[in-house]
């Protein structure tokens, strides 16, 4: 059982020279799949416009094809720690989402507001047309 729970943690490649940090795979990991969900929504408008979502979050944190893909390999080696960055990227798009949740119900409550306000100040100019009427 012992030798069963150590090799989980055993590395099966050496760390390459180049590995990107663990915070930053999780935001670049995050940033993918928020990247390849908008292709999904709207991919027609996506696709005239050339975005291409693995192109755009590599440029965005200035790293190439080859160095994420060792840096994945690596990760995937030692699967204990690649469940890890899973879980804290899972973790990381449910707070993201949260977040818009709120922002939407905000802006919503706001528009609901305005609304009633625009009401009130058209009743209040009608009421008022009304009584500077003879």
């Amino acid at each position: 059982m012992l030798i069963g729970l150590t090799s989980c943690n055993e590395k099966l490649l050496e760390k390459p020279d180049n590995l990107i940090d663990r915070g930053k795979m999780v935001q670049i990991l995050a940033d993918m799949a928020i990247a390849n969900a908008a292709v999904i929504a709207n991919k027609s408008l996506l696709e005239n416009n050339n975005f291409r979502p693995t192109e755009y979050v590599l440029t965005k944190y200035g790293i190439d094809s080859a160095q994420f893909v060792d840096s994945d390999r690596y990760y995937a080696s030692i699967p204990m720690e690649y469940e890890s960055i899973y879980q804290e990227v899972e973790s990381k798009l449910d707070q993201e989402k949260k977040e818009m949740e709120l922002a939407k119900k905000l802006k919503d409550s706001l528009h609901q507001i305005e609304l009633k306000e625009k009401k009130k100040l058209t009743t209040e100019r009608s009421n008022a047309l009304k009584d500077s009427l003879p």
